[in-house]
């Protein structure tokens, strides 16, 4: 039987249509199988890494303490215009809410809050629950004016005001050393009680230097160990990956033995006649940058290693066939092929020395405090897991920024030596 010219094509497109059909099926089951696999661990990361982390950052903008405790004052003081005093009404519900917190156990929290704006607010609050009158009196606003005058101050009721609001921005603020003042304005506190802002420069500054010295140390390291035989990489390499196995506290400890006054350093110095007297290297910046360079100097070697492994030798043996000199060939040929892993051993180094805290607070001193020694104070010893929260979320805010950062300047290195 003939097949007619109209029919080819139609058979043409319904068998291609057909082929790319299962294509697709094949494509869909083959992603689905693949999430299905990882599925348990993308529900272990969520429930143990990404969920602590937002429930943390979320921290940062939620004021339950004084809503939650004080319901009813919190309403009459989001009603309040901020201007002189507030009514009678809340007055009424300032006493209510003291008088049931106190017996519930709650007044404490709400004290530790509201002292965090303005020291003595705890004192004033407890003062107040133990002189409240048992029966109620006619008018609460001077009842408690009587008690304490300082019922009677705006500041006081300003602050009770800003306790009340939720979400608030106060934390924020509080962590890059500013605040609302009486006027509602933003403004910096004074340059003596200026501590975060600090802070941050400290970190970025330790970590910048952490990150030169890391490669200035691991660049060559990592190019001998790729350059060598197997046999011989494979011993050396050794010495990058033992310390790993090792506590990252005994490494800091050791560090103090080998480092303090009377430590192996100083002895063998003065044994030797080139100093007098011992040369304080630790609770300075000068232990903290030993320390967390010896720490972090592994990583960069092994992102430089795995990079100019992948370099072929035979392009530095060709450059200089062709009349280079061996250091013109190292700088023009092989040093910019090995720049994605200088880039991506940086990013690494700097990432975790922005988020250091052991060997700071070991080595450091009074003036070497890091971000993530002042989030440990607030959570562990102030309580104030708000402005641990803020100071986080700007730690996860600055690591994004220089991730960026990073990848263009890995991204342009690319595109110009390629």
């Amino acid at each position: 039987m003939t097949q007619t010219a109209s029919s080819i094509p139609f058979t043409a497109a319904s068998t291609e249509g057909g082929v790319s059909a299962s294509h697709r099926r094949t494509q869909r089951r083959t992603a689905r199988d693949a999430l299905f696999f990882a599925l348990p661990l993308l529900l272990f990361l969520l429930i143990t890494f990404i969920t602590p982390i937002a429930l943390l950052l979320a921290r940062s903008i939620q004021n339950p303490e004084v809503p939650s405790a004080f319901p009813a004052l919190a309403a009459e003081l989001l009603q309040w215009d901020g201007q002189g005093l507030p009514d009678e009404p809340a007055y009424a519900a300032l006493a209510k809410g003291i008088g049931e917190t106190s017996q519930g156990g709650a007044l404490g929290t709400v004290a530790r809050r509201l002292n965090f704006y303005r020291p003595e607010m705890r004192s004033l609050l407890l003062r107040t629950s133990r002189n409240l009158p048992d029966a109620a009196p006619a008018a609460w606003k001077p009842a408690l004016i009587e008690i304490d005058p300082r019922w009677g101050k705006h500041e006081t009721w300003r602050i009770l005001r800003r306790g009340a609001q939720s979400p608030t921005p106060d934390y924020l603020l509080s962590a890059v050393d500013a605040h609302v003042d009486s006027q509602d304005q933003i403004s910096q506190v004074p340059k003596g009680n200026a501590v975060y802002l600090k802070a941050f420069g400290r970190t970025v500054w330790i970590s910048v230097v952490v990150t030169l010295l890391c490669v200035l140390l691991g660049y060559p390291v990592a190019w001998r160990l790729a350059t060598l035989p197997a046999a011989q990489s494979n011993k050396l390499m050794l010495c990058v990956i033992i310390p790993f196995w090792t506590s990252l506290l005994v490494r800091t400890t050791a560090w103090y033995v080998v480092l303090q006054p009377a430590g192996v350093v100083n002895s063998a110095l003065m044994s030797l006649g080139l100093i007098s007297q011992p040369i304080p290297m630790v609770f300075n910046r000068t232990g903290v940058l030993i320390g967390m360079t010896h720490v972090l100097l592994p990583y960069m070697i092994l992102a430089i290693y795995s990079v100019m492994k992948s370099v072929p030798p035979t392009y530095m043996r060709a450059a200089q066939s062709l009349g280079a000199h061996p250091a013109v060939a190292f700088f023009r040929v092989y040093f910019p092929q090995t720049l994605p892993g200088v880039g991506a051993g940086c990013f690494l180094v700097f990432v975790l020395s922005l988020g250091y805290y052991i060997t700071p607070a070991l080595l450091g001193g009074a003036g070497d405090e890091m971000i993530s020694q002042l989030i440990a104070q607030q959570t562990n010893e102030l309580l104030n897991w708000g402005l641990a929260g803020a100071l986080s979320a700007y730690l996860v805010i600055f690591t994004v920024i220089f991730y960026l950062i990073f990848n263009r300047l890995v991204g342009i290195d690319r595109l110009r030596f390629g």
